[in-house]
């Protein structure tokens, strides 16, 4: 769904590093999977075509973070 996006934090030695894969049209998902000591974070269109594709290995992955879009209508603030 459009606004999915998965983050992921990669240690590279020294440092880490952020990395961000975002559906950015409608009709578009983020899937993980983790295989074969390889963290895979793909962008799929509604037919299940790839649209684009980070691979990191899992050794190196600090932390990986899902940030599914909420369903339905926004919710507003209420006013108090």
């Amino acid at each position: 769904m459009k606004g999915d996006r998965v983050e992921i934090v990669v240690d590279v030695g020294d440092a880490t590093r952020t990395y961000e894969v975002v559906a950015t049209r409608a009709g578009r998902r983020v899937e993980t999977a983790v295989r074969r000591g390889l963290v895979e974070v793909t962008e799929l269109t509604r037919s299940g075509a790839v649209v684009r594709t980070a691979r990191f290995m899992a050794s190196r992955v600090v932390a990986l973070v899902e940030h599914p879009v909420k369903e339905g209508k926004p919710t507003e603030p209420d006013d108090q």
